[in-house]
């Protein structure tokens, strides 16, 4: 990827958690939010080169918001400067996640099985969000940042109708993304989060949408489904907090 994808990428995914505030500082993007959304409170660099001084302020700027300073890192080369100044502020790298993209036409064909498209989260999808296996008190303010991102799709599907997995989609900045995929556990292994992932590549391939982004941690076995999709590598990253 070159040095205009990067900082098309991670200004997407940035905008697709709607965060509370955001500032440029120093070629770094910094959201400001108080919630439970890593990527919406952590500094990222829009290059894979970046200024290290401004980590300086940068950390001064969520002490002023009342925030502990935090920074979102890929494992490159190119910010090696960048985690050891991280790690002089005291802060450790944790949470490795995959940063992955996919065609959307590759996303689009990887189920033909039914799923709904809201504008809105429902009832029944809200409930499989903070259901078994999830925590409500995070998921609430997860649902209200993605609630404002741009373009937000809630996708959900299940046998009959019912909502037995749900997920999120979004548009900023030409790239189409894929957040907060879940399934009940009693319902898992059953194709519904493909068809929500293929109704998503089919509503982003409509409005013109080549690229789809998503992040997933690397231990989550949700990751399978991902390949079949479509969904390759660009980096790993950590959270330094």
């Amino acid at each position: 990827m070159g040095p205009a994808d990067i900082e098309r990428l991670e200004r997407s995914v940035v905008a697709a958690v709607a965060p509370a505030e955001v500032v440029e500082i120093g070629g770094w993007l910094v959201p400001l939010d108080p919630g439970p959304i890593g990527r919406s409170k952590s500094a990222v660099p829009l290059t894979h080169d970046p200024d290290i001084p401004a980590m300086d302020e940068i950390a001064e700027v969520y002490r002023s918001r009342g925030l502990e300073p935090r920074f979102r890192l890929a494992e490159v080369p190119g910010l090696d400067a960048a985690r050891a100044a991280a790690a002089r502020h005291g802060l450790t790298g944790f949470q490795p996640t995959v940063m992955k993209l996919a065609d959307a036409g590759q996303v689009a064909a990887v189920s033909d099985a039914p799923a709904r498209l809201l504008e809105r989260p429902d009832e029944a999808w809200t409930a499989v969000f903070m259901g078994e296996g999830f925590d409500p008190a995070d998921a609430v303010p997860r649902i209200a940042n993605l609630a404002r991102a741009p373009g937000a799709l809630f996708g959900a599907a299940g046998a009959g109708g019912t909502t037995a997995a749900v997920g999120v989609a979004t548009l900023a900045h030409g790239l189409g993304g894929v957040h907060g995929m879940r399934t009940a556990p009693a319902h898992r292994g059953q194709g519904h989060a493909a068809a929500i992932l293929a109704a998503f590549g089919r509503a982003l391939m409509a409005q013109g949408v080549a690229r789809v982004v998503l992040q997933v941690e690397e231990p989550n076995p949700a990751r399978r489904i991902y390949r079949r999709a479509g969904f390759e590598q660009a980096w790993i990253y950590r959270y330094w907090r």
